[in-house]
């Protein structure tokens, strides 16, 4: 099952529970976990892809990220990169993903491994992140990243 399906399927189960009055606080936090995990999930394939569209539909308008480095970029510096294929991804995946809710807002943190090329340049790092997501009326949207520094070999 693909992730957009997961997402859905999830929203499904979650909506139904809420409409007949069956879900628990615990229930509805692990449906909302379930969807940001598998957003989450889905955003990474996006950058992977270099898929602007599918990125844009998941950052939030005013979304920020900080590296380990200090560089902030915004949704439109993302974005701007992911058209002009500025980095080509040979990996770009996460693990040890874990979701935290509390009411709107949900916090993502993993381990993520990069592999690919850059200004021409070759990179192969892992590092640490954490995402933010928060509950809107069109959904959850990323609105906060942060990574740390590459971890040492």
């Amino acid at each position: 099952m693909g992730a957009r399906n997961l997402v859905l399927g999830a929203g499904v189960v979650a909506g139904g529970m809420l409409l007949n009055g069956s879900v628990s606080p615990a229930n509805a936090r692990s449906a909302d976990s379930a969807m940001v995990a598998a957003l989450d999930t889905r955003y990474q394939a996006a950058v992977k892809a270099n898929d602007a569209d599918g990125m844009a539909a998941i950052l939030a308008d005013d979304f920020i990220l900080v590296t380990g480095k200090g560089t902030v970029y915004t949704r439109n510096d993302l974005l701007g990169a992911a058209r002009d294929r500025s980095t080509v991804y040979e990996h770009q995946e996460d693990t040890r993903q874990t979701v935290r809710i509390w009411g709107n807002t949900a916090v993502i943190t993993a381990l993520l491994w990069e592999k690919g090329v850059s200004g021409g340049k070759p990179f192969d790092k892992k590092l640490w992140f954490s995402d933010t997501y928060v509950k809107t009326h069109a959904g959850w949207k990323y609105v906060f990243g942060q990574a740390s520094m590459a971890l040492p070999e």
